[in-house]
């Protein structure tokens, strides 16, 4: 006999069930695949890589979901077998996906929180590639927003039937593409997370993998416009040089890169060509970059990435240079979109990029499918929920300012007291994609709530949602690698900066205070 579960009502909560049981569990367009009882201990990823380890006792349940004929969503839930903290959280995706975060799960069940995660339509252990989408239109739509949604609809039915009983709160904490489906999740889907938190969001897709095309053919349109790695320190010296002390504190982070005017003619070779210097041809794809996407008019279509943190590990070496020309991930991301996303073409070549023609086009197949800019959240807002977006100032990958135009975006289609009732903006000065970085850039942002809603992100969400408090600053803690903190910073609501008090240590919060820019 399966057991129903088409409609769930909360205020008759159906009997407890056995993780073994939940197989049986009917759900539209929905197989559970198995559901086996765990034990503690560790977890083997059928990825690869070292075990997960430090697992309590959960409930596996695996199954695909199938809402068009070309649909194979597989999706995981992982379910603490007790101590439930009664709470569900969702987990995302980075890059184009298609794979399961195992880890973020493992995060979720040791904080005692029942968790999914999706591979959103296909399976791809590469992360930037899409050759999956071509001639897809279907799963296209499953990774733009549908697999997400499903997914949630689905775990939250299994654990009110594996505990009796439906969450009392749900979240969705995550980044870069992850962001982009926490925005989706909030503009689309306003009843399926009550807190949400989305950091870096690729959220403005069609126009960030068209700026990354941009990016790519400024940069090897011609070989000599190629800016090999070697030359990213000098090009950091420079911008510390400018923009460092702006704040009134000298220690290797521009708090606010708004506040300089980046002069990168400085850069220019005089003599012969060294790592110390650049190029006409290299100055000129550097200042493509930094003024980001254009059309022929001039007008912006996608900002520039901010000066700062060029040359820090895991930054523009990966994400705008790469090892050697055509290996960037700006150079993988961008054609990928393009041949298998929006002209269908595999041989589809970079250096015919055309942002008055191409733009038009990515925007016309895909702007409905994948970007999540809908400015007005107010059936969110209605239902009580509370948005947190941030995002690192040094980020190679998303320019920081995307953030900052839709938070703006938000403002004005609501009103800025309206908006300022449930959504906060952080930036994150010195930090990378996501992490990492010259600035202090650990505040929680891995999805799971600790207890300090000072410290972490997750748990400012959480009392905002469960208790009415409002987050205020957050004090992020920079570490020396081997686990002992070296500097704390306040991020501040944006558009406060951190400004020094002029006495103490420049590593210690407590002597910087929130204040306008």
């Amino acid at each position: 006999m399966k057991i129903a579960l088409l409609v769930l009502l909360p205020v008759m909560p159906a009997l407890a069930a056995s993780c073994e049981s939940l197989v049986s569990v009917n759900l539209p367009h929905i197989a559970i695949t198995a559901a086996e009882a765990r034990q503690a201990g560790s977890f083997k990823s059928p990825y690869g890589g070292r075990p997960i380890s430090g697992l309590p006792a959960f409930c596996r349940v695996t199954g695909v979901i199938k809402p068009s004929a070309d649909s194979d969503i597989r999706f995981e839930i992982w379910l603490p077998a007790s101590g439930w903290n009664g709470k569900f959280q969702g987990v995302g995706n980075g890059g184009y996906a298609g794979t399961i975060s195992y880890s973020g799960l493992a995060d979720a069940v040791r904080a005692s929180y029942a968790s999914a995660s999706t591979d959103t339509g296909h399976q791809e252990t590469r992360g930037n590639h899409a050759e999956w989408a071509l001639n897809h239109p279907e799963k296209i739509t499953d990774f733009g927003y549908r697999a997400i949604h499903e997914t949630a609809v689905a775990a939250k039915a299994i654990v009110a039937a594996f505990y009796g009983d439906a969450p009392r709160h749900s979240y969705f904490s995550s980044c870069s593409n992850g962001g982009r489906q926490a925005l989706m999740e909030a503009q689309r889907f306003p009843a399926d997370y009550d807190g949400i938190i989305a950091g870096a969001p690729a959220n403005y897709w069609t126009h960030l993998l068209s700026s990354a095309v941009s990016g790519t053919k400024a940069t090897l349109a011609e070989s000599a416009s190629y800016i090999p790695p070697s030359k990213l320190p000098a090009i950091e010296a420079t911008a510390l040089a400018q923009c460092d002390t702006k704040d009134g504190v000298k220690d290797g982070v521009i708090e606010n890169p708004l506040a300089c005017n980046f002069d990168t003619s400085v850069l220019k070779c005089r003599g012969a060509e060294a790592d110390s210097c650049l190029t006409v041809p290299q100055l000129a794809a550097l200042n493509t970059i930094y003024r980001g996407l254009r059309d022929s008019k001039g007008d912006q279509l996608m900002p520039g990435l901010s000066p700062g943190g060029e040359a820090e590990a895991g930054g523009w070496a990966s994400w705008i240079t790469g090892k050697g020309p055509a290996e960037s991930e700006m150079y993988s991301y961008g054609t990928q979109f393009f041949q298998n996303m929006v002209y269908n073409d595999p041989s589809w070549d970079f250096r015919k990029f055309d942002p008055d023609r191409d733009v038009k086009a990515a925007d016309e197949k895909q702007a409905s499918n994948l970007n999540a800019t809908d400015p007005d959240l107010s059936a969110f807002q209605k239902r009580g929920g509370k948005l947190i977006l941030y995002h690192g100032w040094a980020d190679a990958a998303i320019p920081a300012v995307n953030a900052i135009n839709y938070y703006q975006s938000v403002q004005k289609k609501m009103g800025a007291n309206q908006a300022d009732s449930f959504v906060r903006l952080y930036m994150v000065p010195g930090m990378e994609h996501c992490g990492g970085g010259a600035g202090p850039n650990s505040f929680g942002q891995a999805g799971v709530a600790k207890a300090d809603p000072q410290h972490d992100i997750d748990a400012a969400l959480e009392a905002w949602v469960e208790k009415g408090a409002a987050p205020d600053a957050i004090i992020a803690a920079k570490s020396d690698g081997k686990g002992a903190t070296v500097r704390t910073r306040p991020l501040c609501i944006y558009p406060k900066i951190a400004r020094y008090s002029g006495t103490g240590s420049t590593d210690d919060a407590s002597n910087f205070t929130c204040a306008a820019p």
